[in-house]
């Protein structure tokens, strides 16, 4: 969705955009230098991924100063950790991986609550998540703008956007989603469907969303 023009290709099962990109070339060999110590290799994979890694960090935190010192702090944990790196995943894949569990950490190291218990034990009658929540959305299918739509995301509450992102962009399971963010599968569903329903709501007025993620 975010990385194309619709809605309705976030919500299937499969990976995400970040998770599918095929090998880069001449990536495999500058991972092997770089894990011998070669900072020219190093700078070479940072070229690569930096643009995905930050896209990432901005969807996750809303905000363009955080996200930018939250890739530097991903590239420096890299150089830290690539001899760690085994290729038994994508390196993309890894790398995903290391940067949601670095922001998640930067996260709770704000005190900000991920998700809301307390809305999932008892939500309001007209946003109570419905038997099939979790599932595609059919009334978020169809085209829209980008810059609309990165701008309503970026206004989500932290723990709604944090789950729409992880699940609708990025493709995890809800099972997965409820470990990073240690809560239960249910939690995440919920999250999930009220971030689509505050969603839809936006882009029903899109001249009213503020700055958003430019800010």
């Amino acid at each position: 969705m975010l990385q194309g023009q619709t809605m309705n290709d976030t919500t299937t099962k499969q990976p995400g955009v970040f998770r599918r990109n095929p090998p880069i070339a001449g990536e495999a060999e500058a991972i092997l230098a770089a894990q011998a110590g070669d900072e020219t290799a190093f700078s070479k994979l940072y070229t690569l991924h930096k643009r995905r890694v930050y896209t990432l960090c901005l969807r996750m935190l809303g905000n363009v100063s955080e996200a930018e010192d939250m890739t530097q702090e991903a590239f420096l944990h890299l150089f830290r950790k690539i001899g760690s790196f085994r290729g038994e995943s994508a390196f993309s894949t890894w790398l995903h991986r290391l940067t949601v569990n670095l922001v998640l950490m930067h996260l709770r190291k704000k005190g900000l609550q991920l998700v809301s218990l307390e809305e999932t034990i008892n939500p309001s009658d007209e946003e109570a998540p419905k038997r099939d929540f979790g599932s595609k959305d059919q009334r978020l299918t169809g085209s829209v703008d980008r810059v609309t739509l990165e701008r309503a995301v970026a206004e989500l509450p932290p723990g709604y956007r944090l789950v729409f992102v992880l699940h609708d962009v990025e493709g995890y399971e809800h099972n997965e989603i409820a470990t990073m963010l240690e809560c239960s599968t249910g939690n995440s569903k919920s999250q999930l469907h009220k971030a689509r329903l505050k969603l839809r709501d936006m882009l029903r007025n899109p001249e009213a969303l503020g700055e958003g993620a430019a800010q």
